[in-house]
């Protein structure tokens, strides 16, 4: 099957994401969304990946663990937060 879009993947396999949040947020990790695991799997797992099929999709989205997507996401923020506060500094800096 193929998708002229990856919104239009997203939107296929989206009860698989939302099957898999809630199978998540029962583990006291709410904050956990459909678009976390979807761009984890995006950006990390299939990044390198060719011609996955659904099934193989749908697998990774319900047993990918939930600590790497936990880290993950604490890795992206980090790194959102650093590339934040430098800005800060160097406009700080650019002013003294």
């Amino acid at each position: 099957m193929e998708f002229s879009s990856l919104v239009e993947l997203y939107n296929h396999i989206k009860p698989a994401l939302v099957t898999r949040k809630n199978e998540i947020a029962l583990l006291e990790k709410a904050y956990i969304n459909e678009s976390d695991i979807w761009n984890y799997l995006k950006e990390i797992k299939w990044r390198s990946s060719k011609n996955l099929s659904l099934s193989e999709m749908v697998d990774d989205i319900l047993n990918t663990e939930v600590y790497v997507i936990d880290n993950y996401l604490k890795e992206k923020i980090t790194k959102e937060r650093e590339v934040y506060f430098k800005g800060e500094i160097n406009e700080e800096e650019t002013y003294n």
